[in-house]
């Protein structure tokens, strides 16, 4: 019998990326939660097969925020397995929104879990919390493993460390079968444009084009990040809940390239032709308090299902740069 799987989220840079993952990989019937709102940019491609008779992919309008929706969601699907990636997951937009994070991340993980266990169904749960929740980390304390403290640095971490605890909860609690990750900094082709990589991305593909001047503005370009490709991070997901899955894990989960925001900016310029680019730094774009040490131990999860990164930064870098390049050729974005 095909196994049935929910993803929250499907719309977003990782959503959509797992579902192409999914559609290749199984056999699964899957189904795709998103707000009627949603941008479908990042599905464009999935949409003439999605809700045909016999698809093995189809959309259910929902919200983290209307619980009745998400009760509607699971009669629905009826999930062996669920990923639930949806999240308000910009760190910098939750300084000034920050009760529509807490109330998305927190409360709608909360509702998600909830109608699960009120359907009297059990699959396999993946709840997506952040390496954001370790926060501010001293240098000791590196490369960072799960029982590193929590000191989150903004709302959105904060919002993740409530959807990392409510994931034990129910887990401890309610018996649900949840297993939670802390994703450390991963990107690639359809990664939002408030992300700096992607922001510096998108500018150089407007210099490019010359769309704007030869000027990139910039936040913080110390802070040091360990990258990993989302096309590895998906993988990595469904080895989670696929591969000796263990309810009540929490894993870390993160790539093996680790180098500053100024070193990643320098690597990406150096993959366009336009050589007289000025960096000028945009107060705008400095977060009030800065993660700026991320660089995770993966050790455990390796250890338990054998996963490695398989995509080089590199590419992950010219395949983003790409992605933009393409997107502002056919004027398809938003200056910010």
């Amino acid at each position: 019998m095909k196994k049935n799987v929910l993803i929250t989220g499907i719309t977003g840079m990782v959503g959509s990326h797992l579902a192409d993952y999914l559609l290749k990989k199984t056999n699964w019937n899957i189904y795709g939660l998103c707000r009627w709102r949603s941008p479908l940019d990042n599905v464009e491609h999935l949409l003439p097969l999605v809700n045909e008779k016999n698809s093995k992919i189809k959309f259910i309008n929902a919200d983290l925020n209307d619980y009745s929706s998400l009760i509607k969601a699971v009669e629905v699907s009826k999930p062996n397995y669920i990923f639930h990636l949806a999240a308000q997951s910009y760190p910098l937009t939750s300084f000034v929104e920050a009760n529509i994070t807490l109330d998305t991340n927190i409360i709608g993980t909360y509702n998600l879990l909830n109608a699960v266990k009120q359907s009297k169904i059990n699959p396999l749960i993946h709840v997506c919390s952040s390496s954001e929740v370790f926060g501010k980390v001293k240098k000791e304390s590196l490369p960072i493993d799960e029982n590193c403290n929590y000191h989150p640095a903004s709302p959105y971490a904060i919002s993740k460390v409530g959807t990392d605890l409510i994931g034990k909860y129910f887990y401890e609690a309610f018996k649900l079968k949840v297993l939670v990750t802390r994703m450390f900094t991963h990107t690639g082709p359809r990664r939002g444009d408030v992300f700096a990589e992607s922001s510096f991305a998108k500018q150089i593909a407007m210099i490019e084009s010359k769309k704007i001047k030869p000027i990139i503005k910039v936040g913080n370009l110390n802070s040091l990040r360990t990258f990993a490709d989302v096309r590895d991070a998906v993988h990595a997901y469904y080895l989670l809940l696929t591969k000796n899955p263990k309810p009540g894990e929490v894993y870390n989960i993160g790539g093996t390239y680790s180098c500053t925001i100024r070193e990643m900016l320098n690597f990406l310029i150096s993959l366009s032709k336009i050589k007289n680019i000025k960096i000028v730094e945009d107060p705008s774009r400095l977060r009030p308090i800065d993660a700026d040490l991320q660089i995770p131990n993966t050790k455990k999860f390796m250890d338990a299902t054998g996963w490695r990164p398989r995509i080089s930064f590199q590419k992950t870098m010219t395949d983003l740069l790409n992605y933009w390049r393409k997107r502002v050729q056919n004027n398809n974005f938003l200056d910010r």
